[in-house]
């Protein structure tokens, strides 16, 4: 997102080559889809440097040279294979196809529609330590974070782009609102809350089955309450599975707020993909 946004900025006063991973077989640094962009032509202040990457290493290094010369001369668009083996200096052993395109200030709004990453959906329930650590982590990625919780007052003054605050009372009642796949983190101050949460949770996932990850803030003690609580309110055992408690990827045993949220976002990153 800040790379392709440094991207058009810049194209505004200097041209530059858009190097894309137009494709790979077998083991490669970077996905189909990844891109940087060159600068270097003329004498301008700014004629120099790049933005964003394709894996780094010398596959990078010699896509650079190509692109600069590119500037330089007359050619708009190429299209050139990089096997990763000795010769290269890499070792991933894969090929890459490359895609080399000059692009100006006259292309920007395409740019913009083609590179734009899509955001998916995540909600955050609670405001409180554990939850402002998980927004800072989890704002630098391609995600739509919703951050709700019961107490208007607590959401700081200033917000990244792509986080909305939402005060909601009751709380729960912000569940159904939110886009189709939400992820759901719930970890509000109060476990009365967080059952409430859970079990609103459990009832769109019963009736819509919209639903991404949903996980629950607490201990295997923790778990084991809400299970039997939910069921004295008709939820079954398997569809209290699909809740993820505890939460965060297994072996980072930290308790302070920060490691919390690393552990989470990383548990995020596996569920969608990323």
């Amino acid at each position: 997102m800040r790379a392709l946004q440094q991207l058009l900025a810049r194209l505004s006063a200097e041209p530059a080559c858009l190097v894309e991973v137009e494709a790979t077989q077998g083991s490669a640094p970077r996905e189909q889809g990844a891109w940087m962009a060159v600068f270097g032509a003329g004498d301008a202040p700014t004629s120099s440097g790049q933005i964003g990457t394709i894996g780094g290493g010398h596959l990078e290094w010699l896509a650079a040279e190509k692109a600069r010369a590119m500037l330089a001369g007359g050619e708009t668009e190429a299209h050139e294979r990089y096997p990763l083996g000795p010769k290269l200096g890499q070792c991933c052993g894969g090929v890459v196809h490359l895609r080399f395109l000059k692009v100006g200030a006259a292309d920007r709004a395409a740019l913009q529609a083609r590179l734009a990453e899509k955001f998916a959906p995540v909600a955050i329930f609670g405001a409180g330590h554990v939850g402002a650590a998980l927004v800072q982590v989890l704002a630098p990625l391609p995600l739509q974070i919703t951050w709700v919780d019961s107490r208007d007052a607590i959401f700081p003054a200033e917000l990244p782009a792509n986080v909305v605050a939402e005060h909601s009372e009751p709380i729960e009642a912000a569940v159904g609102d939110l886009p189709a796949g939400s992820s759901i983190f719930i970890l509000t101050h109060n476990h009365q809350q967080d059952l409430f949460i859970t079990q609103a949770c459990l009832a769109r996932l019963r009736e819509q089955g919209d639903l991404g990850m949903v996980g629950l803030i607490g201990s295997a003690t923790k778990r084991a309450s809400f299970a039997h609580r939910l069921e004295e309110r008709g939820f079954s055992a398997t569809e209290f599975a699909r809740i993820t408690c505890p939460i965060g990827v297994p072996g980072i045993t930290g308790k302070a707020p920060e490691v919390i949220a690393i552990a989470v976002a990383a548990q995020l990153l596996q569920s969608l993909n990323y």
